[in-house]
């Protein structure tokens, strides 16, 4: 069975015309969320002995009953008295001067979600983990110490900081082992949306809850407009089965395929977000993806968005939208007016496939609300006024004129997205190559539950393939058809040198003839870059980011400033893609 044309554009119409993409879109254009008015209710993963899972109705396919991941489970806090932990308190808001000194402790701690109790992770016994409100241009230093049940170390996600700093075990430190500690000199150069999380295990440890926001406050007094509150709002899903977590996988990560989806959502460690606020309040929301691999598409029920920031800058003008996509690791920054009293959800509103039928669902998911009060709020009058108006950012422009000159050349490097799969049973392999026609751009939940549970990185390694000079299959040089294969550099292969000061054109193809094709969250440590185009598209309002999605299929084209000596990282930010190798390196020379 294949899925029809009508709800293949339906599908492709709420990726590229949602979210982040009105940045590639005409500046007058609006977003859209395909017309949905969509319902049903989120089907739960079930467990028993041997983990069968019914998410999305799909039975486990005949033969694979007994079978297992090739990895043993893992659970935090394993033989942890759960009567000893302490339970974990919601965040705290730090206000950090230049020059100070924070303490940072990754615990062991206990949650109770939805009933149940669960040992899990936090930074300083708190979800999410503190969040530090700095200034732009301040320096600080961060003291962490390592009480968890595994080595970690923190990653300091968008910021241009020294590369010792960086928290890359192996390449700028040595991971932190369980009760020793680290100091991290962390510098603030560029006002926006950051946060931290460990980067070992990820799958793990930042599922677990290690993850926390990093707000930037701009020298500018003039940056973002007014509003009468600022809310911060990390999303994030975990996977429970039954009365406790589905197990990780001990030494190599499980549900490589598509990346570990949970079941219940998070919006700030709570299942339920809620806001109180008063008619004629303008809210700013920062919003930040935390996901191991779920992509959203926020909407607060019948109010348009303004669009105003995203990663490392505000973007060339502000435009109104109707919902957010947001993938793993992207923050973004809107803000909403909320003009009647009553109470409006938090949707996350988005089309699953379903692999095993080759069928289309539409599903909402209400992450929250937000009740709005009959009291009319003061300056309502003014904040109306304020939110109608669509600002540029004149600052920006002045900063874009320098890199203009470069947007048409030819890509410097190019990446081709891929992967290998070998070693699973053989009906599990044919059921992904049968399921391979559907391809949707992105997966917006697991429609394979059964396959992906079972993948493990022993069977699967996410490629980035470097096809710089080679032809469109990543062989041979590319000078003419027929070329000889080559051997391209792949993942920890790859080693591109930079000097200081460079400007680099990056193409990112995702091979949509793939074993698996999957959408990829593509993160480059240290840097800053430019969104230039999707698929020959141009983008015609740039921010600076430094996290993009490439959805399958597409060719998305980077313009990054090499501004930051050291080595970095280059990597898919799904974390179980990340485990399965799909990460490589390049190095900034001074």
């Amino acid at each position: 069975m294949t899925a029809t044309p009508r709800r293949r554009v339906a599908l492709a119409t709420l990726l590229f015309a949602a979210g982040p993409t009105p940045a590639l879109a005409a500046p007058q254009d609006t977003t859209r969320a395909a017309g949905m008015n969509m319902m049903m209710s989120t089907d739960s993963v079930r467990g028993s002995g041997d983990m069968i899972m019914t998410m999305l109705r799909n039975p486990m396919l005949p033969g694979l009953r007994e079978v297992s991941p090739s990895v043993d489970p893992f659970l935090p806090g394993e033989g942890v008295d759960t009567a000893s932990l302490a339970w974990a308190t919601p965040r705290e808001i730090l206000h950090v001067a230049d020059g100070d000194t924070v303490a940072l402790e990754a615990r062991i701690v206990k949650r109770r979600i939805g009933g149940r109790t669960f040992v899990m992770y936090g930074f300083n016994g708190q979800y999410p983990g503190p969040l530090l409100r700095v200034g732009q241009h301040s320096r600080i230093v961060v003291r962490f110490t390592n009480s968890i049940d595994l080595p970690s170390t923190i990653h300091w996600h968008g910021l241009r900081l020294e590369n010792r700093f960086d928290g890359v075990p192996g390449v700028t430190q040595e991971a932190v082992s369980p009760g020793e500690t680290f100091v991290y000199e962390v510098v603030f150069p560029d006002a926006g949306l950051y946060w931290y999380h460990p980067h070992v295990r990820e799958d793990i440890q930042q599922d677990g809850g290690l993850y926390g926001n990093m707000m930037v406050d701009p020298v500018r007094e003039d940056y973002f407009g007014p509003a009468s509150r600022e809310e911060f709002v990390m999303v994030d899903d975990l996977l429970v089965d039954g009365d406790e977590l589905l197990p990780y996988g001990r030494d190599a990560a499980n549900f490589t395929i598509m990346g570990r989806f949970g079941n219940v959502m998070l919006v700030n460690g709570e299942e339920r977000y809620g806001l109180t606020v008063d008619r004629g309040e303008v809210v700013r929301f920062f919003v930040t993806n935390v996901s191991n691999s779920r992509t959203y598409n926020l909407s607060f029920a019948g109010h348009a968005m303004k669009l105003v920031a995203t990663d490392l800058s505000r973007f060339q003008r502000e435009m109104m939208v109707e919902s957010l996509v947001i993938a793993p690791a992207e923050r973004y920054v809107v803000e909403v007016r909320f003009a009647d009293a009553g109470t409006f959800a938090l949707l996350n509103q988005v089309q699953v496939v379903d692999h095993m039928r080759g069928e289309f669902h539409a599903a909402v998911d209400t992450l929250g609300a937000v009740t709005v009060t009959d009291d009319m709020t003061d300056n309502a009058e003014n904040l109306t006024t304020s939110h109608r108006a669509l600002r540029s950012d004149p600052m920006l422009e002045v900063e874009l004129d320098r890199f203009r000159p470069l947007f048409d050349r030819e890509a410097d490097k190019e990446l081709l997205l891929t992967v290998d799969i070998e070693g699973l049973p053989i009906i599990v392999q044919q059921f992904i190559s049968i399921d391979t026609i559907y391809r949707p751009p992105v997966e917006w939940t697991d429609g394979m539950p059964n396959m992906n549970w079972l993948s493990t990185s022993n069977e699967v390694r996410w490629i980035l393939r470097d096809v710089t000079g080679r032809g469109p299959d990543g062989t041979g040089t590319g000078d003419a058809p027929g070329d000889a294969p080559g051997d391209a550099p792949e993942n920890a292969g790859i080693d591109w040198r930079f000097r200081l000061g460079d400007v680099v054109k990056i193409r990112l193809r995702n091979d949509a003839d793939a074993f698996h094709p999957m959408h990829h969250p593509i993160h480059l440590h240290g840097q800053r870059f430019l969104v230039l185009s999707r698929d020959g598209v141009e983008n015609r309002n740039l921010a600076w980011k430094d996290t993009v999605l490439v959805p399958v299929g597409s060719t998305v084209d980077l313009l990054m400033e090499a501004s930051n000596p050291g080595e970095w990282m280059i990597h898919c930010h799904i974390a179980e893609h990340l485990d399965a190798g799909m990460m490589g390196s390049f190095t900034v020379v001074p």
